[in-house]
Parts: structure tokens; sequence; C-alpha cells
């Protein structure tokens, strides 16, 4: 199944996928994948492309959840392994461990992020009105990369705020998730 659905990805035109979504106003489409044991999702747009698990090239000095440098092409791209960056211990890299290639746009240009997960799910369709806002947990546990809650067949999906999870600065500073003041 996850193979098929990296194929179907990888097969589609960006605007087949525009196409889709624009069908339906209400709704919107999302990648979902597995890291750890829990279910994540993205929107469909963010997404460039998803490769298999291959390894990277060692970058010196970067945070121990970034794992390198991948050449896309001839980009250079980043990766991030998001079991490490959310605190999931011994990550264990497995015939379905996939690299979703992200793609965020800041005032400067638009930026691509690889991030190794341990399966891609699906490709769900979820209307905007049925994610839920990102529950208030207070001070003491930070809720930066999380835009919402989905359900999905009876499960909670995280779905993922790419612009903070691939902030710049926010990767510069490993061990917070706290905005970096000036002051």
């Amino acid at each position: 199944m996850t193979s098929e659905i990296i194929q179907l990805i990888q097969e589609q035109e960006p605007q087949i996928i525009e196409d889709d979504i624009f069908a339906d106003e209400d709704s919107s489409q999302y990648l979902s994948f597995v890291v750890g044991e829990e279910e994540f999702s993205v929107n469909i747009l963010k997404v460039q492309e998803i490769r298999a698990w291959e390894h990277t090239t060692f970058l010196p000095n970067s945070p121990s959840y970034i794992k390198g440098v991948l050449n896309l092409r001839g980009t250079i791209v980043p990766v991030m392994d998001l079991r490490i960056r959310f605190g999931f211990k011994n990550p264990e890299y497995k015939p379905t461990t996939a690299v979703i290639i992200l793609k965020t746009v800041d005032a400067e240009r638009e930026r691509l992020m690889g991030c190794i997960v341990d399966a891609v799910s699906d490709v769900i369709n979820v209307a905007e009105n049925d994610i839920s806002e990102k529950p208030d947990f207070g001070s003491s546990i930070d809720s930066e990369f999380i835009d919402g809650i989905m359900t999905v067949n009876n499960s909670p999906v995280t779905l993922l705020n790419l612009d903070a999870l691939l902030n710049l600065e926010l990767i510069a500073h490993p061990f917070t998730a706290q905005k970096v003041s000036n002051g």
C-alpha cells in the first residue's frame, strides 16, 4: 500500500492535485504519515515528493535531528528526522521509512526540507470545519508545530504547522521550539 501511495503522488502533476482540491471548496487533501506510533498530516500542496530512505551526507555541528543533506536533482536539501525532532527514542530505519520533501515559502524564497518518517499512510480529504483547533496546553507544553487535530477513521491525526516546523530560526536552536527573542 505504501509503495502504491508513493508512486501515485510521484506520478501526479501539481495541477491535477490542485484541481482535485478546488473541486470541493469545503475540503482539502492531506498526506498522512506515521512517526513513532502516531499519525500526522500535512497539506498535500506542501509536498514536493516522497522518496525512499537513503543515507544523507553528514553536516558537522548540526542538531541531532538534522541527519544531513540530499542532492535532489541538483538542489541540496537538508533532511530532518521527525522521529528525533519529536522526541521518539531509538528510531529504526526500515523498508517503510520514507523522506517526504516538503516546501515552504517565506519572504525571501521557497525552501525545501526533507522529513524522515516511519511510513507514509494515505492521502485524505478533510473538510476544513472538521479540523479542530490545536489544544490549549497552557505554557507547560509547546504546541508550536501543531495547526490542528482531525479525526480520520475514528483516530486523531495531528495536522502539522510546516511554517513553524521548517522555520530556520527554530532549527538553529535544537533544544527549544520557543521563538528566539531579539531583546
